[in-house]
C-alpha cells in the first residue's frame, strides 16, 4: 500500500474524520504559510480534574488530526492548553481543604495552594493529572499553560493587540450580555495589586501600546497598572480568539452549548487581524433518562467507572461515530460497545481500503500515533468468546464467582483457555465480574416458565440427557431451533422461545447463542439450570 493510494482514499472518505480534515485541507490548500504545522487545539479548565468529556474531546480531535495526515502526508501539532489563569469562581467538591479554597476564592488557579498539598499550585496539581490523564491513553500532545505565557510575557504582543481593539470588541460583545453584565463587563481583566483575585470591573485603556490600564480595586482606589506580564488576563470569549491567533490554531472543535460563544469569539479573532479555527461542533453526552449529563449532579459516568467494566478500546470505539448526535453514557451501552468493537476489528483485515477508512478500529489504531500505514495494529483479531457470552457465564455462577473460576468454565470452549494465551479476554474476565456484582446480581430475577416453556425445557433437557461434552455448539444451537420451532410446544415465533431460555435459565431478558453458552457452561451444569426452572413452574 502506498503512500499515493492512502491519501487518494481518504480524499474520498465519508467517514467523519476525513471530512473534516478535507474541510481542514482547504483552509490551506497549498500547506500553512511558512511550512509550520497544522496546528489542533484542545482547551481544558483546571478548575476541576480531568474527566470524560476532557477525554471524548482529545480523542475526536486526534482523529481528525491522524485523518489530516494520512489525507496530506504533513506533519502537525496537537495543543492541550489549560485555562489555568483564570479565577477560581467555585470551590469543587470533590477535593480537601475545603475552607483554604474558600479564602483564595477569585484568584488564578495557578496562585492558590494546592488543596492536596502536593504541588505548588492548585492548577499545578490539575495540569499534573490533566497530562497524567493524556499519557495513560497514549496521546500525542503538547501542553501549554496559560499561566505560563501570561506571566512570561509570552502573550503581550497579543495582549496590547487586544487593547488597541478594546472598543470594536466591546461593540461585539455588548449587545450578548444581559444590562447588569454589560455595566462592569471589560475584554481585560486585571489582578488586584492588594487581594490578587482577577477582577470583573470596568477598565480604562490608559496607553494600549504601553499596556497601561485603569481600574477601580476591590479597596475602591483607582489603580493604574499595566496589563502585560501576568498582571491581567483576558474574558474567556476574548481569551479563546487571542491564543486562536497567538497560536495559530487551525482546528478546534467544541461542544454545542458553547455555539453562540465560538461565533464571538470568531468575529474577535478576525478583529484581532486572525482566522477563526475549523472545527466540528459536538453534542453532549446524556444519561440514561436522556437528561444532560452534569459533574454537579453526579448523574453521568466517569473514566474509571467505564475501565472498571469495559476495556479502554470500547469506550474510543463508543465515542466515535456521529458525534453530532447526541449519546446516552451510561454503564448499560458498555457490553454491547465491547462486543461490537470487537466485531470492527475482526472485520477489518478483510475490508477494502475505503471500508477500512470508516471503520473505528482503523482510526482508533491511530490515535497515539502508533500506526501510520493503511494496515491497523491488531486487524482480523477476534475474541473467543464474546464479552455478552461472558456476562452470561458469571451471571449463572453468582456474585462470588471468580476469576479462577470463570477460566475454568473457559477451558470447556477455548482450547488454549489461559489469561496469558488471551490478556484480552482476561481484562473482559475482570471486567465481566465486577459488572455482575455491581449491576446483575443484585437484581437478578428468574421468572417461573409458563406451562408450555415448561414442556419445552423438558424436552432440551432430555435432548441434552444423551450428549457428551464434545457436541459442537452448532449443533446443541439447531437442537435448540427444533424444540423452539415444534408447534406442539406453541411459540409464536423463535424469539419468544429464545426469550423464556434467557429469562428462566438465566434471568435475563437476552441473551448469547445458547448453543455457545452450553458448550461454555457444561451440559451437566446447563440440565441443572433446567431443572431449577422446571422446580419454579
Amino acid at each position: 500500500m502506498t503512500d499515493t493510494t492512502l491519501r487518494e482514499a481518504a480524499a474520498q472518505s465519508k467517514a467523519w474524520p476525513f471530512q473534516e480534515a478535507q474541510r481542514l485541507l482547504k483552509r490551506h490548500p497549498q500547506g500553512k504559510p511558512g511550512g509550520s504545522p497544522m496546528l489542533f487545539e484542545t482547551g481544558y479548565g483546571p478548575s476541576g480534574l480531568p474527566h470524560i468529556g476532557t477525554f471524548q474531546e482529545v480523542l475526536r480531535t486526534t482523529f481528525v488530526r491522524r485523518a489530516y495526515e494520512a489525507l496530506t502526508g504533513e506533519e502537525t501539532r496537537l495543543v492541550a492548553f489549560s485555562d489555568d489563569m483564570d479565577g477560581l469562581r467555585k470551590v469543587p467538591d470533590n477535593v480537601p481543604n475545603q475552607a483554604m479554597l474558600t479564602e483564595h476564592l477569585g484568584k488564578p488557579l495557578s496562585r492558590i495552594p494546592d488543596p492536596f498539598e502536593k504541588y505548588e499550585s492548585f492548577a499545578a496539581h490539575n495540569n499534573a493529572k490533566l497530562r497524567e490523564f493524556l499519557d495513560r491513553f497514549g496521546f500525542e500532545y503538547e501542553f501549554v499553560s496559560s499561566s505560563d505565557r501570561y506571566n512570561s510575557g509570552e502573550f503581550d504582543d497579543a495582549l496590547r493587540n487586544v487593547l488597541r481593539h478594546n472598543q470594536a470588541i466591546l461593540d461585539i460583545m455588548l449587545p450578548t450580555l444581559r444590562a447588569e453584565r454589560a455595566a462592569s463587563y471589560s475584554p481585560v481583566l486585571p489582578v488586584s495589586p492588594t487581594t490578587g483575585s482577577v477582577l470583573q470591573v470596568p477598565v480604562e485603556i490608559v496607553d494600549a501600546d504601553a499596556g497601561m490600564i485603569r481600574f477601580t480595586d476591590e479597596n475602591g482606589e483607582t489603580v493604574e497598572q499595566s496589563a502585560f506580564g501576568g498582571q491581567s488576563k483576558l474574558q474567556w470569549k476574548v481569551d479563546w480568539a487571542m491564543r486562536w491567533v497567538a497560536l495559530g490554531v487551525d482546528y478546534e472543535m467544541y461542544g454545542k452549548d458553547l455555539t453562540d460563544s465560538g461565533v464571538q469569539s470568531g468575529k474577535i479573532a478576525k478583529l484581532l487581524g486572525g482566522r477563526k479555527p475549523e472545527g466540528l461542533i459536538y453534542e453532549l453526552f446524556l444519561d440514561q433518562n436522556g437528561e444532560k449529563i452534569s459533574k454537579s449532579k453526579g448523574n453521568g459516568l466517569t473514566i474509571e467507572e467505564w475501565l472498571d467494566y469495559g476495556s479502554e478500546e470500547s469506550l474510543g470505539f463508543y465515542i466515535f461515530p456521529n458525534p453530532k448526535s447526541a449519546k446516552q453514557l451510561h454503564v448499560g451501552v458498555i457490553p454491547r460497545a465491547v462486543d461490537e468493537y470487537w466485531q470492527f476489528r475482526g472485520s477489518l483485515a478483510e475490508q477494502p481500503l475505503d471500508k477500512q477508512l470508516g471503520n473505528p478500529v482503523w482510526h482508533l489504531a491511530r490515535a497515539n500515533g502508533g500506526c501510520t500505514g493503511s494496515e491497523a495494529p491488531g486487524a482480523g483479531d477476534t475474541l473467543p468468546v464474546t464479552y455478552g457470552l461472558l456476562l452470561n457465564l458469571v451471571g449463572v455462577l453468582g456474585a462470588d464467582a471468580t476469576r479462577e473460576q470463570v477460566w475454568s468454565y473457559l477451558s470447556n470452549y477455548v482450547a488454549d483457555a489461559d489469561p496469558a494465551n488471551h490478556p484480552d479476554l482476561d481484562v473482559l474476565v475482570t471486567c465481566a465480574l465486577a459488572y455482575n456484582r455491581d449491576f446483575v446480581a443484585p437484581t437478578m430475577q428468574k421468572r417461573a416458565p409458563t406451562a408450555n416453556e415448561a414442556e419445552a425445557l423438558k424436552a432440551l433437557d432430555a435432548e441434552l440427557a444423551g450428549l457428551g461434552d464434545d457436541v459442537p455448539a452448532e449443533d446443541l444451537q439447531t437442537k435448540v431451533y427444533e424444540i423452539g420451532k415444534d408447534e406442539k410446544f406453541g411459540f409464536e415465533n423463535l424469539r419468544d422461545w429464545f426469550r423464556a431460555l434467557y429469562e428462566t435459565l438465566l434471568g435475563s431478558s437476552q441473551g448469547p447463542r445458547m448453543g455457545s453458552f452450553i458448550v461454555l457452561y457444561g451440559i451437566e451444569n446447563t440440565r441443572k439450570l433446567i431443572a431449577e426452572a422446571i422446580a419454579r413452574a
